[in-house]
């Protein structure tokens, strides 16, 4: 038995056969046409799946379930999208059409939750019980685990962990609010802190980094501050400060096991966990008397999504 994994972005679908111990199979892709209407988009995807569960020899008898992840804000219970900004999709009742023109069980729930319950049943988290995922990307998504089950709230739309405000009327957010936590961790706020601190300072060897890799972007900072310039130390520092009290926020709240970081900043891996796990280390709410949360780094990658949402059915 298998159930499908599909990860819905904003320029590609990807999905996959995922086996209940987590292994990947007979991936499959489709881009997503700008110029496409949400039922355009998921009837492309429909015959996509036809054609793939036909090639493949997939049908109820074998398959789970399928399940999506899909950015935006998700009714999950009722199947439904109720709006995702990057896709332009509003009402739109996912999961009552595929299960009528596939004839198989569908799930959906929002990406971020989707890549969460992934690398908590497969990838850096399934050793822990209670978890935070913190997805540093374009945005600061995230997801919850609690006792080892998605936690996804009043209908499928809480752990929007990058809304939560840490600076009181600071930055505009895409949200519509000011001062929230994606506006400063984001890959998004890293890269505008980087060419602030570059156009004050013409010497800093963010200028030769950023020539080399051909523009700025989240790695700037990090790879100059490797470089001992102390104006991208500064700009790092700063950058861990905000995530790091983002985060003390939530463990404080939560006091999860470990919290999971995936998105391309977590790419600068165990670099980034140090720094970030020094400054926690230092506020850690009751001192000795708290459990500290464990930071690591996610393992499944770009698969995370897909894992996460066949597993919806595992």
């Amino acid at each position: 038995m298998v159930a499908i994994g599909i990860d819905i972005g904003g320029t590609s679908i990807k999905g996959a056969a995922v086996t209940p111990d987590g292994k990947v199979l007979d991936v499959f892709s489709l881009p997503v046409d700008k110029n496409d209407n949400q039922d355009q988009t998921i009837d492309k995807l429909i015959v996509v799946l036809k054609n793939y569960l036909a090639e493949h020899h997939y049908d109820k008898s074998n398959v789970l379930g399928i399940g999506l992840g899909i950015p935006g804000s998700i009714d999950s219970p009722k199947g439904i999208v109720s709006y995702s900004n990057n896709l332009k999709w509003e009402d739109l009742h996912i999961v009552e059409k595929i299960e009528k023109e596939l004839g198989i069980r569908a799930k959906i729930t929002n990406d971020a939750n989707a890549a969460t319950l992934g690398e908590a049943k497969f990838g850096a988290g399934k050793e822990y019980k209670n978890l935070l995922m913190v997805t540093l990307g374009t945005g600061v998504g995230g997801g919850i685990v609690i006792d080892g089950k998605l936690y996804e709230g009043n209908e499928g739309k809480g752990a929007e962990i990058g809304h939560s405000v840490i600076v009181l009327d600071g930055r505009p957010c895409t949200c519509g609010r000011k001062g929230c936590l994606e506006a400063y961790a984001s890959a998004t706020g890293l890269i505008y802190d980087t060419k602030i601190a570059m156009e004050e300072h013409k010497d800093s060897l963010m200028w030769k980094v950023a020539e080399k890799l051909g523009k700025v972007d989240g790695r700037v900072a990090f790879e100059a501050m490797r470089q001992n310039d102390k104006y991208a130390k500064d700009v790092v520092n700063n950058y861990i400060k905000y995530l790091g009290e983002g985060l003390m926020n939530f463990f404080n709240v939560l006091r999860p096991d470990a919290v999971i970081l995936s998105g391309g900043i977590a790419n600068e891996g165990d670099y980034l966990v140090t720094l970030l796990d020094k400054y926690c280390r230092d506020r850690n709410f009751g001192y000795n008397c708290t459990p500290e949360v464990k930071i690591l780094i996610s393992k499944l990658g770009y698969d995370s999504g897909k894992i996460g949402a066949a597993a919806l059915f595992f």
